[in-house]
């Protein structure tokens, strides 16, 4: 993910951008760049290509300094990875300007701007922007007012954040769907997409709102509504720690991991949605143009990934109406495979270092497949650099072994994905703007769904004499199933495996008893009848029942529990059929990690696992 940096203050600023670069590098970029206003009315930049750490060389090659800079971190969209596309864009050597987000129309407002004589150094709708500011400057306005006309020419999700050197007495910043933070401190104000980025200067932000454009001076700062209205915005005192990878208030990085999923998924969808679609290209430069031409998916990856990938194959084919299969990495390596004509291959990867995910890669690259596309919470990663299209997961820093929000902003990435073929392939406009209505609530749900905890708790301390547990789902939560038992199990050490709950009489039934848990996923969806079934086939055989349920699901959780009070339902709001799979795997999360604080093992750093599995 790009990332910004501004900073106005009463002394040098290089410093503190370059920092801000640094706290930002999870997100994912390609590219950075550094802007600082100079006497006279001149300005310097540094671009490159590449980690911030080469940035910061070059800096150091050519040291200048400046009480007034802009930042920025770039990942792709519009050009390919050169230092001529990375940010910041300067209009006429006077007005620098960096963007997270796309404009779609950037084509019609380049081809304006060329009529009037302006010349494009980049393939970037970016450029543009400063171009339009600098020609709303030319007709005798100031940089205010010249933002706030610029960005009613504009349609698409952005951030930006623009000075004008020979008025340096301002940074001007603005967004649509795409987040903006202002921070105050005793010497300056500065601007960053992240409070993280400005934890080192100062706790004290405002959060621009939808439409919002603010003037961002050294003593003062000033904002306008949509409507241009000045108005106030109400400032908050960050409680995050400066150090993004300290655990802080919870026991556990697992534990914080899991309360961080609301924000990562958040972050994961941010500036690739707006008008109740998803943004063209968020895949990659003219990743479009080959979207359009899938007519099979093809998804490979391991462990939690997989399973991940499982949820998406249900979804491609209901929605987008395109047959997709999904594989574990380590078994599709070594098989004869067959490709069907126009696939493209997704790879999911936390780490994107994952061998058999790699070694996967390398093999489809020989078997004409139309593209490749990695979903991958690490922007420097093998399986990043190696893609033809890349959708990074906003995670940020995973420490816990056992993936918890990697796991659920990957299920945010590949509805992104099939939404977009959805869309494609001609799925009504209505229904698509419900389902990515139902998707923009998902952090929202996620956090909902975390107030479960004390009766998971309490579902936990039942399960920690258990040497054995079963986990059932249907549908899109059989893979919800799966990865439960694969929590469980690799934290707690309880042996536990998920099943299809129509599989039950198949033989799965025979171990159902007495002293056998049955962990069962229930949505209100179109399968709850079958899966009431399938638990009614579970308490006849006296199998004890622990349920996590949507609230509309409508179960008798009296006799699910009968005789005498065995198990338990738990019902919260999985916001949808859409986006349940995510909502209802937070639960499990917060069971298998009780479940194993209970039992005293090492929850971060279970027994013969690793983070990364970099060997076959």
């Amino acid at each position: 993910m790009c990332g910004i940096v501004g900073a106005i203050a009463q002394h040098d600023v290089t410093p503190i951008l370059v920092e801000g670069l640094r706290r930002l590098e999870y997100r994912g970029y390609d590219s950075t760049g550094l802007a600082l206003a100079q006497p006279g009315g001149e300005l310097t930049l540094w671009r490159t290509v590449g980690k911030v750490a080469r940035l910061a060389d070059k800096i150091a090659a050519n040291p200048r300094e400046g009480a007034l800079g802009i930042a920025h971190s770039r990942w792709a969209t519009h050009g390919g990875v050169t230092e001529a596309n990375a940010h910041p864009h300067v209009s006429e050597n006077r007005i620098a300007l960096i963007h997270n987000g796309i404009i779609e129309n950037h084509l019609e407002i380049r081809a304006a701007l060329a009529n009037k004589g302006y010349a494009f150094a980049s393939e970037t709708d970016t450029e543009v922007v400063a171009h339009l500011i600098h020609d709303f400057i030319k007709q005798g306005h100031d940089l205010t007012a010249a933002v706030q006309l610029a960005v009613k020419r504009l349609t698409g999700a952005y951030a930006i954040v623009v000075f004008d050197a020979k008025q340096p007495d301002r940074i001007v910043v603005a967004r649509i769907a795409s987040p903006l933070v202002i921070g105050f401190g005793p010497h300056g104000n500065y601007v960053a997409s992240d409070v993280q980025a400005l934890l080192p200067v100062t706790r004290q932000f405002i959060f621009l709102e939808e439409g919002d454009v603010a003037e961002v001076r050294c003593d003062v700062v000033r904002v306008f509504d949509a409507q241009g209205h000045a108005v106030a915005r109400k400032p908050h005192e960050s409680t995050l720690s400066a150090d993004a990878v300290e655990r802080g208030e919870f026991a556990h990085y697992m534990q914080k991991e899991i309360h961080e999923q609301p924000q990562a998924i958040a972050d994961t969808l941010e500036g690739r949605i707006a008008n109740a679609r998803v943004l063209p290209n968020i895949f990659g430069v003219d990743a479009e143009q080959l979207l359009e031409r899938v007519r099979h998916v093809q998804i490979v990856a391991c462990g939690t990934s997989y399973h991940g990938g499982l949820v998406a194959r249900y979804w491609c084919e209901s929605l987008a109406g395109i047959p997709c299969s999904v594989e574990i990495a380590s078994e599709y390596r070594y098989r004869d495979v067959v490709v069907p004509q126009n696939s493209l291959f997704v790879t999911i990867s936390q780490s994107g270092e994952t061998a058999d995910t790699l070694a996967a890669l390398s093999q489809a690259k020989k078997l004409g497949y139309l593209g490749t596309l990695a979903i991958c919470n690490v922007p420097e990663s093998s399986l990043v650099r190696e893609s033809d299209l890349v959708l990074m997961t906003r995670a940020g820093p995973e420490i816990g072994v056992a993936s918890t929000k990697a796991n659920t902003t990957q299920l945010a990435a590949l509805a992104l994905l099939v939404l977009e073929l959805a869309r494609l392939n001609g799925l009504p406009a209505e229904r698509l703007r419900a389902l990515v209505a139902e998707l923009e609530h998902l952090p929202r749900a996620v956090a909902e769904a975390l107030r479960v905890e004390p009766r998971v708790i309490e579902v936990a301390r039942r399960l920690v004499s258990k040497q054995h547990a079963l986990f059932l789902g249907r549908g899109t939560h059989w893979p919800v199933a799966l990865e439960g038992a694969l929590k469980l199990k690799e934290i707690s050490y309880i042996h536990a495996e998920g099943y299809p709950a129509g599989e039950l009489k198949h033989g799965p039934l025979a171990l159902v008893d007495d002293d056998m848990p049955i962990i069962a996923v229930v949505p209100n969806d179109q399968l709850l009848e079958k899966m009431k079934s399938n638990l009614a086939e579970v308490r006849a055989r006296g199998g004890e029942l622990f349920v996590f349920a949507d609230a509309n699901a409508g179960l008798d959780e009296a006799g699910l529990c009968a005789p005498h009070g065995r198990g338990a339902v738990i019902r919260l709001d999985a916001g949808g059929n859409f986006i349940a799979p995510a909502v209802l795997t937070v639960p499990l999360q917060l069971l298998a990690y009780h479940a194993a604080v209970l039992r005293g093992t090492d929850v971060d750093q279970p027994r013969n696992l690793a983070k990364s599995v970099t060997v076959e």
